[in-house]
């Protein structure tokens, strides 16, 4: 018996979580459920994050998360609670099944089988913006070796244990040769270590479109926060329907299981909604947690209603489907049919797909690391970047040069094209004079200067070396 913790949600959330429940329940799931109230009403109640520190406790507690579809609510601060819970949980791995259910629900792609393997917790969704002059905002990219170790691994540790033979990296490291640099980079060492395991990389942009128009390539794909994000969306509606698919939200010590759907407010209450989707994240938290058996019966039934074509409304369609019905009437269909398998799908088989066991990950040696530079960051409503290198090159010190200045990421100075459009943020960088290192003590007494001399400086970064190779991007044109 397995005590998980179980929020019904907003919307439809309350509706397609006891059709899920209920399945589970007639198959044999040996569950034991502590429910809790996240989402709008909790919201609503000045709560802005969601959640009460009482359900922390629950879900920390039992370590097994079955979460419906909830409303977070428009303005007013509110945190989204999903990312708030994958983050505060250390739910690394988002893992996203996404296979074709031809010819009983329509596709243009009939043999797609993908896994995306999302991450989670880094990357933009750190969501750590600012706005720094009137028309510059900035958000940080942040990408860890440990968080693209870990995903990674698991990627690969994922399709080792499915049998499955490939697995894909997207990234956009032709442009972002730093962040997602360092995905690509750990994606090769971790792939030396399967042979097994045919290894690919592409570009995002390309892979997207070939993943959209060929999905029958690929088997295995990681990404990336916000790639994975989107691409995980897209895969689950050629399958055939958003609605359809599950996630499972996997941490070292605690996982979320769901829809990859929203509460769909306006279809709430009606006994109209497909309860499948979340009944998908289900099947995932079951094998998870080593009730493969009962996660198998109720996959195999679930593919033989859709076979039978007994569908909802959001999949049926006049001519292939038998019979429209509803929440409740789908869920009994499902429980009817416990026992069967499909005769033209595929009936599913989940011995040995129990929650991964991965190593911890171990920090590495430090590097020698070398301040070689610095960039100030400067507010300057100008629009000749000569006029400000002029002053700029006033902050120079005997040790310390100006090198360039960007706007953009584009180089405007030295050597600039006056076709260039320019905004009022500027990066001004510094080097080493002799090329060698600088003492930190320099950049405070850089900006000290820079504010006697009304420069409107508005942030720095450090230009480091590790172990003597340059780590920072070139300006553009550089």
């Amino acid at each position: 018996m397995t005590r998980i913790t179980v929020a019904k949600g907003d919307g439809i959330g309350p509706e397609i979580m006891d059709a899920t429940l209920a399945i589970l329940k007639a198959a044999g799931a040996q569950l034991e459920i502590d429910e809790i109230e996240v989402g709008e009403k909790v919201y609503l109640s000045g709560n802005t994050s969601g959640i009460s520190n009482e359900s922390w406790d629950v879900i920390r507690r039992n370590k097994i998360f079955l979460k419906a579809p909830i409303t977070t609510p428009q303005g007013g601060g509110y945190k989204s609670l999903n990312v708030t819970t994958r983050k505060f949980l250390g739910l690394y791995a988002n893992v996203r099944p996404c296979k074709s259910l031809h010819p009983f629900v329509e596709t243009k792609h009939p043999v797609m089988d993908v896994v995306i393997v999302r991450e989670n917790e880094e990357d933009l969704y750190a969501g750590i913006e600012h706005q720094q002059t009137d028309e510059v905002i900035q958000c940080l990219k942040l990408i860890s070796r440990p968080g693209c170790e870990k995903i990674v691994r698991y990627a690969f540790e994922y399709a080792k244990q499915q049998n499955r033979k490939k697995v894909t990296c997207f990234t956009k490291d032709n442009i972002m040769k730093q962040t997602d640099g360092l995905f690509h980079q750990v994606f090769d060492e971790i792939a030396a270590e399967y042979p097994e395991i045919e290894n690919e990389h592409w570009i995002i942009d390309i892979g997207a479109a070939k993943m959209a128009d060929t999905p029958e390539a690929f088997d295995v794909i990681v990404m990336p926060n916000l790639y994975g994000d989107i691409l995980s969306d897209v895969a689950a509606q050629i399958t055939g329907s958003v609605g359809l698919a599950g996630s499972a939200n996997i941490g070292e010590e605690c996982s979320m299981f769901e829809a990859i759907h929203g509460s769909a407010p306006r279809r709430a209450g009606q006994n109209l909604a497909n309860p499948s989707g979340l009944l998908q994240g289900a099947i995932l938290m079951l094998n998870h947690i080593g009730q493969t058996d009962v996660a198998e019966k109720v996959q195999n039934a679930w593919l033989k209603t859709l076979e039978d074509g007994v569908h909802t409304y959001d999949i049926f369609k006049e001519g292939s489907s038998k019979e429209k019905v509803g929440t409740k009437e789908f869920a009994e269909a499902v429980i009817a049919r416990l026992g069967q398998k499909p005769t033209t799908l595929q009936p599913v088989s989940y011995a040995g797909s129990e929650a991964l066991q991965l190593p911890k990950y171990k920090r590495k040696a430090a590097a020698n690391k070398s301040l070689i530079g610095v960039d100030v960051f400067v507010h300057w409503q100008g629009e000749n970047p000569n006029e400000l290198a002029e002053q700029i090159k006033q902050l120079e010190k005997e040790n310390i040069v100006l090198k360039m200045i960007t706007n953009r990421g584009i180089k405007v100075w030295p050597d600039g094209f006056k076709e260039t459009f320019c905004t009022d943020h500027w990066r001004c960088r510094f080097h080493a004079k002799d090329g060698g290192e600088i003492n930190k003590n320099v950049i405070p007494a850089l900006l000290h200067e820079a504010n006697g001399l009304q420069i409107d400086t508005i942030k720095t970064e450090n230009l480091y070396s590790f172990d003597g190779k340059p780590a920072f991007s070139l300006g553009q044109g550089q």
